[in-house]
């Protein structure tokens, strides 16, 4: 049974528990294409990813060539977010094990929850078409506080929101917005090496980087040691 307070991992959604970039991608070609530009490829536009989806369209124009201002960015924001929502899990998966990882935290009493800038219908729904949304004790998205990664207050309220000890908490994620608001927040902070990133992400610093999720458990229990008594 759990504390009130148990160790806690929080995990970033897009490019760590999931890909989602080619779902992604394919709503902002959409937008693109509303505006008569061309798409961008996949393997162009995955690193885009990684800071929500007002900053997507930015990045996606500006690879693009073109500028925005903020009312039609608004605008385009809302045109994303519209498509997105009908078409977030056509080709999103998790990478694989995912649920094992989680089931080992799990047993071993660690919380989870996931701190993500996605927005949080977005995220609640897209976890749960994934079959794994029951895990979390807490799915915090983008409009779930006045903060954003990488502020790292939407960090600390997540670990809040979710009972988890701030003390033993960490961090997995794959991006510099995960590890700077880890870092920020005084919270270990595990990289996956497979995510979205526009550097490698062992230049980003993040204290345990792995390449697989069979080496999380051993990654987060050598950072956040479960404290008996």
């Amino acid at each position: 049974m759990q504390t009130s307070f148990a160790p806690i991992v929080v995990f970033d959604l897009d490019g760590t528990l999931a890909d989602t970039a080619p779902d992604l991608v394919t709503t902002l070609n959409v937008i693109l294409a509303q505006e008569g530009l061309p798409p961008l490829p996949l393997k162009k536009a995955r690193n885009l990813i990684g800071a929500g989806a007002r900053a997507l369209i930015e990045r996606g124009f500006e690879a693009v060539g073109r500028e925005l201002t903020p009312a039609h960015l608004d605008e385009l924001y809302r045109d994303f977010l519209a498509y997105y929502a009908k078409n977030l899990c056509v080709e999103t998966r998790l990478y694989p094990g995912v649920v094992e990882a989680l089931d080992r935290l799990d047993a071993e009493g660690f919380r989870l929850a996931v701190c993500t800038n996605k927005v949080e219908r977005h995220s609640v729904r897209l976890l749960e078409a994934l079959g794994i949304w029951e895990r979390f004790a807490a799915i915090c998205g983008r409009d779930t506080f006045p903060y954003i990664k990488p502020d790292p207050r939407h960090l600390t309220l997540t670990i809040d929101k979710a009972d988890g000890d701030p003390r033993q908490a960490v961090m997995v994620g794959d991006s510099r917005a995960d590890i700077t608001t880890a870092k920020a927040a005084g919270v270990p902070a595990v990289a996956v090496s497979f995510g979205y990133t526009d550097i490698p992400v062992r230049a980003l610093d993040p204290d345990v980087v792995i390449d697989r999720f069979d080496q999380l458990f051993e990654a987060v229990q050598d950072l956040s040691p479960i404290r008996v008594g």
